[in-house]
């Protein structure tokens, strides 16, 4: 399985970017799939996760509200709406599939995308 982010930018505080990350492989379908960031000089943390099916999604409180991570299993691609972003969302956004033992944390998952800048100018 390879993943691929891509959708980030530079932008001004208040602006909107949309993420995508496209999947190759069977198993995107069937495994559950998370968004991380990570800034400088900070740990990766979790930004937002989504089931297989879509019934089921969770964010950190930092983006609930403002984000919205959605998935097309036709499309193999999965997605993040980042909207009224701030100075404090930038950091490299990466995606993941497939998680072991927890949707919030990195060292769960078994698939990890390259990552996409996001710079969010105040």
């Amino acid at each position: 399985v390879q993943l691929q982010a891509s959708g980030g930018g530079l932008v001004q505080a208040g602006d909107s970017l949309r993420l995508s990350c496209a999947a190759s492989g069977r198993t995107f379908s069937s495994s559950a799939m998370g968004w991380f960031r990570q800034a400088p000089g900070k740990e990766r943390e979790f930004v937002a996760g989504i089931s297989w099916s879509s019934a089921s999604v969770r964010y950190a409180d930092s983006v609930k509200g403002r984000f919205t991570i959605s998935r097309d299993n036709s499309k193999n691609t999965a997605y993040l709406q980042m909207n009224s972003l701030k100075p404090e969302d930038t950091a490299v956004y990466y995606c993941a599939l497939d998680y072991r033992s927890s949707l919030y944390v990195s060292s769960s998952y078994v698939y990890w995308g390259q990552g996409t800048l996001v710079t969010v100018s105040s």
